[in-house]
């Protein structure tokens, strides 16, 4: 997986987190069906985006949702997922993209591309790619030789960048792709009064992705001597900073001018959780169990100090990371007492051997870490590991009188209702 917005599954909403996964999971189906099951290792969090964009104009219909067989990024369980021509872009766009990913880490001669025969591979596998995108997009309306175009066009620029070349000249490519794949997202949705908003909120996306992707690699890049904009540029990283903040706003705006039939999934993705993404690139953005504090009963950050009520104005006792402080199991509303939750009814358990092989599907996958499965021998309900830890709420993303405004209207994940 790859891709600048990445979500934690707990900080959605239940019905949030599994419109997230239909969409994942419906990008994934479509490179499938329409491409082979090789095309699914292009699968991104960011290519996603268009699907939820495009289902976003639309209104729900029954056909939108197709129930999906097992898979193991799923603990082995069925799911609704997300189809029809917003997937099937997603899926186009993908593949082209991760073509040019490719390319470009051939042309840097980035680990094992730096040999001649792994290179000239990646080059067939990339052209493919590029072929089959291209064969998606015809059918859906959208010439994909835009991106192709734009990704050409990226490389003469980078060997003309120098020290006081303008950043926004070398993230220009990246703009237009993502403006043109936002802005057919209209098209297909019936709604053409989107596209112009819609190609706007596309190109400050691709701005943020090309400069989040340079300041997250600037180190390993001079490390390793390769190619990087803020470095060839000279262009400092507050500089950076100050341009993806303006292309935060940006986004927000864009999206306040189109029409949405149900924007909350969009709105969480392209609002909040972009923002994270900045702040995570810039490292500004900290877990409570990496030393932001405890979290009290009524949702606050405490100072961070280990004495019970330390930092909270009303000496309220906070809870800890990993849950509320430990207390009597056996009280009467404990969780061992009278009148504590029933017992899960038992489940069948499985065998060594199947426990085993079940256990090294989910150790392949994510499902372990930001999600929830069954354990592979009990076949209890688990948590992921990244649930153990506070990442906070999708309210710390609204500063809701100070930073986004109204952005929040509309939106279910809080109750934030900023309506200042």
């Amino acid at each position: 997986m790859f891709g600048i917005v990445r979500p934690c599954t707990h900080r959605l909403s239940e019905g949030l987190k599994a419109e997230w996964m239909a969409h994942l999971c419906g990008l994934c189906l479509a490179l499938r069906s329409d491409h082979g099951q090789f095309a699914r290792i292009v699968t991104n969090y960011d290519g996603l985006i268009v699907s939820v964009l495009t289902e976003a104009q639309t209104e729900r219909t029954p056909g939108q949702r197709r129930t999906a067989g097992p898979c193991p990024l799923r603990a082995m369980r069925t799911a609704p997922v997300a189809r029809g021509e917003g997937a099937r872009l997603a899926a186009a766009v993908s593949l082209v993209l991760a073509s040019a990913k490719v390319r470009d880490h051939v042309a840097d001669r980035d680990g094992l591309l730096a040999r001649r025969p792994v290179a000239a591979a990646a080059r067939r596998v990339a052209a493919g790619w590029d072929r089959a995108g291209a064969r998606t997009g015809a059918q859906l309306g959208f010439d994909t030789a835009l991106l192709v175009d734009a990704v050409d066009r990226q490389t003469g620029i980078e060997l003309l960048a120098g020290p006081g070349t303008p950043l926004l000249t070398v993230t220009e490519p990246t703009e237009t792709a993502t403006a043109a794949a936002f802005a057919h997202t209209a098209v297909l949705a019936g709604k053409p009064q989107n596209a112009e908003p819609l190609a706007e909120a596309g190109r400050l996306f691709g701005r943020l992705a090309h400069l989040l992707d340079a300041v997250e690699d600037q180190e390993a890049d001079a490390a390793s001597g390769a190619w990087n904009p803020l470095t060839a540029t000279g262009t400092s990283r507050a500089e950076a900073r100050r341009l993806c903040d303006d292309a935060l706003r940006g986004v927000r705006l864009a999206l306040r001018d189109a029409e949405f039939a149900d924007d909350k999934l969009a709105h969480v993705l392209l609002a909040h959780e972009l923002r994270r993404s900045v702040d995570r690139a810039f490292a500004t953005d900290v877990c409570s169990h990496q030393g932001g504090g405890l979290l009290t009963e009524d949702g606050h950050r405490s100072g961070g100090g280990l004495v019970a009520g330390a930092g909270h104005p009303s000496g309220a006792r906070p809870t800890g990371s990993f849950g509320p402080p430990p207390g009597n199991p056996y009280a009467p509303t404990g969780p061992s007492g009278p009148f504590g939750p029933p017992p899960e009814p038992p489940r069948d358990r499985r065998g060594l051997v199947m426990g085993c092989l079940v256990w090294a599907g989910l150790a392949c996958t994510c499902q372990m870490c930001c999600g929830t499965f069954d354990d592979p021998w009990s076949r209890q309900r688990r948590e992921g590991l990244c649930s153990q830890c506070d990442c906070g709420d999708c309210c710390e993303a609204c500063d809701c009188c100070s930073n986004c405004g109204d952005c929040c209207d509309g939106c279910d994940c809080c109750g934030c209702d900023c309506s200042c």
